[in-house]
């Protein structure tokens, strides 16, 4: 029998903690028949989310918890959990009851088929995100799929299943502000997809706001690739070559048509758009440097503020 450890973030999940945990144990009791752990990553919630979790525990010791000092974020949320599995499978999923638990068996079977398979990954069949998170998602996808050479067929989704030793790799590896998904793919290319069920969100809405998926998009696109510096330089190639054509032109119109050298208007504009483009270089060459400066820091991706594990 292999043990199953089921890694959830929390926040502000106080109303469908109860269910979540109720299906999970259903799920594996009834269904799978095989032991799991469930680890519950407090990421800093705001209401009555951590009591729920310590009613739980009390009641199952299979649920372990923690949490943490503030809200970190999700991935580090996840990290947080990878750190206290014992499991040979960890499965990962949110806590909004969006990712059914009785799809879990669906993920298994194909794991327990598939000796040739590392990670698979849940891709929603109707799928019930707002419109932004749609769009978000596959500019997410196209991104990565570019960035990290990835199958752009290839969803990556927080619902989860992973071989014990790709989560222990994803440990050793010394990374600020991770991103699972994509160190997933850093890991393992034996990533498939299996479809399931994707159900409505029963209480409050998404925390991932436009504003917050455009964040985690610039923050992918710049720590997993060079690609904003190698359109600043080929920019600066094209406006280079523009330039000296510019130049060759208006100097043949005045030798042979003896025309002056005009265009105070354009002349404006176009010192004002490669001002802009400088500012934009600096400021991306300054966003590369301030994330060397926080990996050297060495500053932790979480804190524990209380844990209770066996």
């Amino acid at each position: 029998m292999s043990l199953y450890s089921i890694v959830v973030p929390v926040y502000n999940s106080e109303h469908t903690l109860e269910e979540l945990y109720t299906r999970i144990k259903n799920t594996f009791d009834n269904t799978i028949n095989e032991p799991f752990e469930l680890i519950l990553v407090d990421d800093g919630s705001k209401d009555k989310s951590f009591e729920k979790m310590q009613e739980l525990r009390e009641r199952d010791r299979r649920v372990k918890i923690v949490q943490m000092a503030k809200n970190f974020g999700q991935h580090p949320a996840l990290l947080c959990g990878f750190s206290f599995v014992k499991g040979d499978f960890v499965i990962t999923m949110d806590d909004d009851l969006q990712h059914p638990p009785e799809e879990i068996p669906k993920l298994i079977n194909v794991m327990n088929e598939r000796d040739d398979v590392d990670v698979i990954i849940a891709k929603y069949e109707g799928r019930h995100h707002g419109l932004i998170r749609r769009l978000g998602t596959r500019l997410s996808v196209y991104a990565t799929s570019k960035m990290l050479h990835k199958d752009k067929d290839l969803e990556i989704t927080s619902f989860r299943l992973i071989r014990r030793f790709i989560v222990d790799a994803i440990l050793g590896m010394n990374v600020r502000l991770p991103q699972i998904g994509n160190l997933l793919v850093s890991t393992s290319n034996r990533i498939i997809n299996v479809p399931v069920k994707h159900d409505a969100r029963k209480y409050g809405k998404s925390g991932y706001t436009f504003s917050h998926l455009v964040h985690e998009l610039v923050h992918d696109i710049i720590s997993n690739s060079a690609f904003p510096l190698i359109v600043i330089r080929d920019l600066g190639i094209i406006s280079f070559i523009i330039s000296i054509i510019l130049a060759i032109y208006y100097l043949i119109k005045y030798f042979t048509l003896g025309t002056p050298v005009e265009g105070f208007t354009t002349l404006v504009l176009l010192i004002t758009a490669f001002s802009g483009l400088i500012l934009l270089g600096i400021g991306v060459i300054g966003q590369y440097l301030m994330n060397i400066l926080d990996e050297a820091r060495k500053m932790p991706n979480y804190t524990i503020r209380k844990k209770d594990i066996d």
